[in-house]
């Protein structure tokens, strides 16, 4: 799975309805550059594709009365609304997706009712486990990893990230069940978006042509 879906279908949604780039100022502000392929290109590619499948209404706006051009403004339709929870649980209970998808995961969590997030974050957990016994299933931990030379360097590697994966899911798991955050149906959620005209301390400040489409 990519993020980049995950993310601009939510960063849209957190909004109703938003520009190319304010999409592109959020992700910016959320650090996700850094950390997943959400770069200006990827995002604006990303909006023209998924409103191309339905998943994305565009609006054609007026050009801005400071002048600015006529941009393009996105909203999530029904079909997005669908694909984007469906990206989400995915990325919540899947143990083998990258440190970019479930960092937008657990970005969206709360977007969900607290119960099913503690469920599949469950889920998370026990396929960790099950893949972690497939691994020592021919290495075991506890000799070390020159028992199969240099490549239980590999071995060894994968049991310790399993471990720290378990290890930070339950504890996730225990901070949602004693009542932290706010999910969906229990009030006014963080407010994790800037607002229009609010500056942006982590922009890159490098300028894109698809910054005014």
């Amino acid at each position: 799975m990519s993020a980049i879906r995950l993310l601009v279908l939510g960063a849209v949604r957190m909004h109703g309805r938003a520009h190319g780039y304010q999409v592109r100022n959020d992700l910016e502000y959320w650090g996700a550059h850094e950390w997943s392929n959400a770069k200006p290109g990827s995002i604006y590619h990303a909006l023209k594709q998924m409103a191309k499948q339905g998943l994305l209404l565009a609006h054609e706006t007026a050009p801005s009365t400071a002048g600015g051009p006529p941009r393009t403004e996105y909203e999530v339709t029904e079909q997005g609304v669908q694909e984007y929870r469906a990206l989400l649980r995915t990325a919540l209970r899947s143990h083998d997706q990258g440190m970019d998808v479930l960092s937008a995961a657990v970005g969206f969590i709360v977007d969900l009712p607290r119960e099913e997030a503690v469920a599949l974050l469950r889920e998370r957990v026990e396929g960790m486990k099950r893949w972690r016994a497939a691994v020592t299933g021919y290495y075991t931990p506890e000799g070390g990893p020159e028992s199969l030379g240099h490549i239980g360097e590999i071995m060894n590697l994968w049991v310790h990230t399993a471990d720290a994966d378990a290890e930070w899911t339950q504890g996730l798991i225990a901070r949602i069940e004693g009542g932290a955050y706010t999910f969906a149906g229990e009030g006014d959620p963080f407010v994790g978006v800037l607002a229009e005209g609010q500056e942006n301390p982590y922009a890159t400040g490098v300028r894109d042509p698809g910054d005014d489409a």
